[in-house]
């Protein structure tokens, strides 16, 4: 528990202090953010203000979860290395998604099938990776079965190994574009992404640390409902770290912003937050503790779909933060009350999780 604690702690002091530290640096190169002109007229006064703040929640995260394992005297596991090569590796897309939006000053950055091939190479090498690396207990970091609150009898190697390990990898790639961009959808506001990230990742915190407590691993009994999760404890440290990242990044990224993770965060945050979920066998489990995510991107998704098939919008602006500002709410009560909808959906999915035990003993 000491680790989780550190990791978490120094994750928040890196990002509370290093923050100001980046946005110096970033007015300094004028790096700032552009803003779209169909976007809610008083987004307007937001250009200029520095973006890829990502770095700082990326890099407190990397160096909280490294304090952490040499404060415990350990070597990171392969989940840990797992997922933090997947959060560097999209942060790093995202990156350059943001260099080239202030460079070129234009809303978008990236074009759409460098983004896609620069996130499938990412997404295929963590997929393969996640299968390999067993441990003393013949267990991998991923497993070819679709889990809920963890591993169920639905496999994807029913037509062999081989086809299963493909079909994992699409399966994979789809959860870590699919969270990818949810997060990022949901970066339209001050600190709206980074408060609900905080609350998802806290929620799966708590969940990895009862799963390292009940790792079948430390169980005599597997008829108790322990968990076959191969490193519990690291994804639990990560946990940590991603929520304390995120809550000092918080104190400067609240209204009025002073700085914007950009795609950096958002891309990476996402992508961290579908690696967790593959990890710690949680994959459906993620819709309800990542719910606030899932609302919005299905409120850009009906948003499309009903225009194209009516020709009439269901919103007066998607994604859904931006359609009760244009019905005149303030920016801070919309963000709030999306803070408090994430944290009831990430209570419902640990209360579901901590059920499905109960009712096994």
């Amino acid at each position: 528990m000491l680790s989780i604690m550190v990791s978490m702690g120094v994750a928040m002091v890196i990002s509370l202090f290093g923050t100001p530290l980046f946005i110096k640096l970033l007015v300094k190169k004028q790096y700032g953010q552009f803003i779209r002109q169909d976007g809610p007229t008083s987004h307007q006064t937001k250009r200029g203000t520095p973006t890829m703040g990502g770095v700082v929640i990326i890099l407190a995260t990397v160096i909280g979860y490294a304090v952490a394992n040499m404060t415990a005297g350990r070597l990171p596991g392969a989940s840990g290395w797992l997922l933090m090569f997947l959060m560097v590796g999209m942060g790093m897309i995202g990156f350059a998604d943001d260099y080239i939006k202030i460079t070129n000053q234009r809303s978008l950055g990236l074009r759409p099938l460098g983004k896609m091939i620069g996130q499938a190479l990412i997404g295929v090498l963590f997929a393969v990776l996640a299968l390999q690396f067993r441990n003393a207990d013949f267990r991998t970091p991923a497993s070819l079965r679709i889990s809920f609150v963890r591993d169920t009898d639905i496999t994807l190697a029913f037509w062999g190994v081989g086809i299963g390990v493909i079909l994992f990898v699409l399966w994979a790639n789809f959860l870590i574009t699919a969270w990818s961009n949810a997060v990022n959808l949901t970066d339209g506001l001050d600190g709206l992404a980074t408060g609900a990230s905080m609350i998802a990742f806290g929620a799966y915190t708590i969940l990895t640390v009862w799963q390292s407590n009940q790792s079948c691993l430390s169980v005599l009994d597997p008829s108790t409902g322990c968990y076959e999760v191969r490193d519990p404890r690291d994804l639990a440290m990560i946990g940590a770290a991603i929520v304390g990242a995120c809550f000092g990044f918080l104190w400067w990224n609240a209204s009025p912003a002073q700085i914007f993770m950009g795609d950096t965060g958002s891309l990476a945050l996402g992508a961290a937050f579908a690696g967790m979920s593959i990890l710690s066998r949680t994959e459906f489990l993620a819709v309800l503790i990542g719910g606030l995510f899932v609302i919005i991107v299905m409120s850009d998704v009906i948003q499309i779909g009903v225009f194209k098939l009516t020709k009439k919008r269901v919103f007066r602006m998607a994604p859904l933060h931006h359609h009760f500002e244009l019905k005149g709410w303030g920016e801070v009560t919309i963000v709030i009350r999306f803070w408090i909808i994430a944290a009831l959906l990430a209570a419902l999915g640990g209360g579901l999780f901590y059920t499905e035990w109960l009712a096994i003993q």
